[in-house]
């Protein structure tokens, strides 16, 4: 018999105020990890107004997808400056290169017991509490995922005022970013009833709050909910991980840019469909996903005549949120041309069959499979 484990090794401070946090700092030197927006928005001096006569540094050359070059830049600026704390702010590629950096500098430069902590500012990758990051090559167009309990946070703080200014449409992205996290790590073959719980509250928080966080700026308890959403659906997948859904994003956002969030959700709803498996309209066997999926359409007041009616309402209630935030659902409403899509789509389709996040997919998935999802979306 197979024996699991459940820990949570990062501390989760969240609610308003959580930043009061950092006024417990005494005589620490603190290495800010940010890219260049955070600096010039003034959202910095949000942290550094803590932080008193703590001395600290700040590397503000985040850009979005992190490549290796600006890892190996960051190292060198922690092992020169030599800090006992680092703090990233920011979104997932922000937090991903701060891992990567913080790892390789506890490694090389001696640096041991250097404090992590991770603040993000938007609500969608869970990066605060997920052994995961991932850089990329720039070159070869591909995204490495790095994996090790070494890259989680010490601390995550879920401070809401830092996600009140995110623009509705990056909302929705990590909002579906988010949903997708959670409903993967649900049917992952790796789940456990640990992982399910976190995974099934976060899925029902996202529903209830996410449209909302979408509206309105200022509804601070949409926006902690949506936080604490993208928390728990981070803490989910890093116990159960992943699947097709971001084995396929993954390779679309390396070859074709179109953001991460936003790739998940055009997939999201085909996924759902193939892993339930459902075939004709009174099947007398229901796949363990497709039960899985049915019990998430009732645990949100969704729940159908049958198994197959429920997974259809839930498909429904995703692209109904999807169209209520005016999202995208195919590639060339993501201004991708039919073009570049051709070109990419066996290295897409070749990448995703190699993803680490398929082995957890709940059902296999063949070179067809996956070619008849993309069609779907392009």
């Amino acid at each position: 018999m197979q024996v699991d484990t459940f820990e949570i090794t990062t501390k989760v401070v969240f609610g308003q105020d959580a930043l009061d946090y950092i006024k417990n700092f005494q005589d620490e030197k603190v290495f800010i990890v940010t890219d260049p927006f955070m600096v010039k928005s003034g959202m910095i001096n949000k942290i550094t107004a803590y932080l008193g006569s703590n001395q600290y540094e700040i590397f503000s050359d985040i850009v979005p997808d992190p490549p290796m070059e600006l890892v190996v830049k960051g190292v060198e600026a922690v092992t020169e400056f030599k800090p006992n704390c680092m703090i990233a702010l920011g979104g997932g590629s922000a937090i991903d290169a701060a891992k990567a950096i913080m790892d390789f500098s506890r490694k090389i430069g001696r640096l041991e017991a250097m404090k992590f902590i991770a603040i993000p500012t938007t609500s969608g990758t869970g990066s605060e509490v997920t052994s995961f990051a991932v850089i990329t090559d720039k070159e070869k167009g591909i995204k490495y995922p790095l994996v090790s309990n070494s890259l989680l946070p010490d601390v995550a703080i879920l401070e809401p005022e830092l996600v009140k200014s995110v623009p509705s449409s990056i909302v929705a992205d990590t909002g579906m970013d988010v949903l997708t996290h959670a409903l993967e790590a649900y049917v992952s073959t790796n789940a456990t009833d640990f992982s399910d719980a976190l995974a099934e509250k976060s899925v029902e928080l996202v529903f209830e709050y996410l449209k909302r966080s979408y509206e309105s700026a200022d509804d601070i308890e949409a926006k902690e909910k949506m936080h604490n959403a993208s928390c728990l659906a981070g803490l989910a997948f890093n116990l159960a991980s992943l699947g097709i859904n971001h084995a396929i994003a993954h390779n679309i956002g390396g070859k074709l840019h179109v953001p991460h969030g936003r790739t998940n959700a055009l997939l999201l709803p085909y996924v759902i469909e193939f892993n339930a498996d459902i075939e004709g309209y009174t099947p007398s066997h229901y796949t363990k996903a497709a039960k899985k999926y049915a019990y998430l359409a009732k645990l949100i007041g969704l729940e159908g005549a049958n198994t197959r009616s429920s997974v259809r309402n839930l498909i429904n209630e995703i692209i109904k949120l999807q169209k209520e935030m005016k999202m995208p659902t195919t590639l060339r409403e993501c201004k991708i041309s039919a073009e570049d899509l051709n070109k990419s789509r066996e290295d897409i389709i070749k990448g995703a069959l190699e993803d680490a996040c398929l082995i957890t997919n709940p059902r296999k998935a063949t070179h067809g499979d996956i070619l008849e999802i993309l069609h779907k979306i392009d």
